[in-house]
């Protein structure tokens, strides 16, 4: 395991776009965190707002960097026949798979903690200048509160759990554009479906299911009891989407030939 290891963790650090990819997580899952509070005032957004949350808008458009740099760490050696020389020094695909998902989890979480903090930081920066202050009743932004704690630390394991998921699908179809189209579709056409939803049951029914909605669930430190899903059980959903994606992806791996 520690050769399948070490041989995933040098084409990933050896990929071009890996750099940019992370580097890109970081600075636009910040920039648009610091964009939705520097949007926002108290006067405009009233008085239950859920400041950790508005902190952490950026997650929306990280998740789908973080989506890319998956596929693109596997589907690149369908493209070039690179899968192999790859299956060729690792015979047992599974332990090939699982080294690839552990250093592709261990990249994006490093990305992800410096995204959360970025964006937690810029919060806890603006949001006071905008009327989110003690007197109104909004405590000072600080990972020392076990809310926001709990919010910042899903978030990244959110952004791990979306890099298995991608990996899974990716594996399993092979073609690049396609994986990256399905795992979006999954991630933004579920919120679609349930805003366009008339029956009150099938729209909880759907944000319970989604794996962004449900995930994301992770972040709210507010009005928790109105919530369509707990916050780890959310979390929990979109683990079991990524352990079915994962699976399948291992399954098509072990029966197609490469």
């Amino acid at each position: 395991m520690s050769h399948a290891l070490h041989a995933e963790w040098t084409k990933l650090r050896t990929l071009a776009a890996t750099g940019w990819l992370l580097l890109g997580t970081v600075a636009l899952t910040v920039a648009l965190s610091t964009v939705v509070t520097l949007a926002i005032n108290y006067t405009s957004g009233g008085p239950s707002q859920d400041i950790t949350k508005l902190s952490l808008a950026g997650i929306y458009i990280g998740q789908a960097i973080v989506a890319i740099l998956a596929v693109l760490s596997i589907s690149g050696e369908y493209s070039t026949g690179m899968i192999r020389v790859t299956l060729t020094a690792i015979p047992r695909r599974a332990s090939m798979l699982a080294a690839k998902a552990a250093t592709l989890t261990a990249l994006v979480a490093v990305a992800a903690a410096l995204g959360v903090l970025g964006s937690v930081l810029a919060g806890r920066l603006i949001l006071p200048a905008h009327g989110f202050t003690a007197a109104h009743g909004y405590p000072v932004l600080s990972l020392a509160h076990d809310l926001t704690l709990r919010a910042a630390g899903g978030s990244v394991l959110y952004l791990a759990l979306i890099a298995l998921l991608s990996l899974g699908v990716a594996t399993a179809v092979r073609d690049a554009a396609v994986a990256i189209g399905i795992v979006l579709g999954l991630l933004y056409l579920f919120p679609i479906l349930a805003t366009l939803a008339t029956d009150p049951s099938l729209r909880r029914h759907l944000q319970q299911i989604a794996p962004m909605t449900a995930g994301l669930a992770i972040q709210d430190t507010t009005h928790l009891q109105h919530l369509p899903i707990a916050p780890w059980a959310g979390l929990g959903v979109l683990a079991a989407w990524a352990a079915t994606s994962l699976s399948a992806g291992g399954l098509v791996l072990r029966l197609r030939d490469a």
